[in-house]
């Protein structure tokens, strides 16, 4: 199946001179969903995962199906102030500033094998933020997984310690 073929390109979104991939046409298809989530599932059947970790809000839609259908269970990573008990955190730059991102404390085991998913690899640091979480509480990272890498904005360079796994490049 071609996943490009499920994805809209929306001119000068959020800002003028931004191509925005969209995937809710894809999310929107049964089938198309269900063949992207599945692929991601066979790579982190490979990979052995005890537990899938994703950023909201869309590392949701794409982790949480994974979570189910490998039987494992699924870790939100949420901005400050969103997780209701205690959480560690870690602060990390955007173009426009600095978000803190922050995960419960008792979310990943020491030595749990964490697969990180999210929709989108852009510039990297949601997702170099959410590893950091993960490390922060000895779980090991045994990939990280999306639907779609903008290549352009070479996201994949701050994950050169682990291993990336992408449907689909722009």
């Amino acid at each position: 199946m071609n996943f490009k073929d499920y994805v809209k390109i929306v001119e000068d979104f959020p800002k003028e001179g931004i191509k925005f991939k969209d995937i809710t046409p894809l999310m929107q298809n049964g089938e198309a969903y269900q063949a992207a989530i599945q692929k991601i599932v066979e790579y982190a059947k490979d990979k052995d995962v005890d537990i899938i970790v994703g950023p909201e809000a869309r590392g949701f839609i794409v982790g949480c199906p994974i979570a189910y259908e490998l039987g494992i269970g699924f870790v939100p990573v949420r901005k400050k102030g969103k997780l209701p008990r205690e959480v560690i955190e870690v602060e990390y730059g955007l173009e426009y500033g600095d978000n803190v991102l922050t995960m419960h404390e008792d979310a990943i085991k020491p030595g749990q094998k964490v697969l990180v998913v999210d929709d989108l690899l852009a510039t990297g640091g949601t997702i170099d933020a959410s590893i950091q979480l993960v490390e922060k509480l000895g779980g090991s990272v045994a990939g990280t997984a999306f639907m779609v890498e903008l290549t352009y904005l070479s996201g994949r360079d701050k994950l050169n310690d682990y291993d990336v796994y992408t449907l689909m490049q722009f």
